[in-house]
């Protein structure tokens, strides 16, 4: 099923479903194009373990993804009662550890790479904007044989500011040298939403991501699909 509200970009053809017109589509990683959390919860407990703290369990750290590695260790900590434990410290940790197996059991969801590259060979731009580390971001999209098809990434250290902020956002447009009203970003939490509202860049959302245990729906999104290949049929170039 898939739900679209209101849009400037948005009509709707023949068949009464709708659809979108645009130049360019910015993906958001985690959550998105990616079911990354085995792999980070993996990481999160081994940090855990080191500081003598209980591990989290990958159900826990699933809530805690989607405003990069500073903020889901300090949820974890928090979670911890060690709070008082510098966030400097559990950083180095988790990010070696995580650089040990960051690709090990982390899994592209169904339709995904079929889809994006459907996509591109109709003339899509394709980005990628993440609050992920970005040491970790190209070697997993190639890892995953889907790097080559995007034209500009951001990640989540790239700018000094990160989603929800609109930033990377507006950046990425400007490299892609595409207007802000015929880019769509699409994601999975209320940070993706956030950052397209305030950028005043259409955004669709994914039903299956990490949303800290929200429906996505009550962000308001103008798209919602619950099935990565429905951007295939409603995705017009224009």
């Amino acid at each position: 099923m898939t739900k679209m509200t209101a849009s400037a970009n948005a009509a709707r053809h023949s068949t009464g479903r709708p659809q979108f017109h645009c130049q360019a589509i910015l993906f958001d990683l985690d959550g998105t194009l990616a079911d990354t959390v085995p792999d980070l919860a993996v990481a999160v407990d081994r940090m855990l373990l080191d500081l003598g703290l209980r591990p989290a369990g990958e159900a826990r750290v699933r809530s805690w993804v989607g405003n990069g590695a500073t903020r889901l260790l300090q949820r974890a900590l928090h979670d911890a009662d060690a709070s008082a434990i510098p966030i400097e410290q559990a950083l180095s940790l988790f990010l070696k550890h995580y650089g040990y197996e960051f690709a090990v059991r982390s899994r592209l969801y169904p339709e995904v790479a079929a889809t994006l590259r459907q996509l591109a060979a109709r003339g899509l731009r394709l980005a990628v904007c993440t609050n992920k580390p970005a040491k970790f971001v190209r070697p997993l999209l190639a890892h995953f044989g889907i790097e080559p098809l995007f034209s500009a990434i951001v990640a989540g250290d790239d700018l000094p500011r990160k989603k929800p902020d609109p930033a990377p956002l507006r950046h990425l447009a400007d490299q892609l040298k595409v207007s802000i009203a015929a880019c769509l970003m699409v994601g999975d939490s209320r940070n993706d939403v956030e950052a397209a509202r305030a950028a005043g860049m259409p955004v669709a959302a994914v039903s299956y991501g990490y949303n800290y245990g929200e429906n996505i729906r009550d962000s308001n999104p103008d798209l919602v699909i619950d099935a990565f290949g429905d951007l295939a049929n409603l995705i017009a170039l224009g």
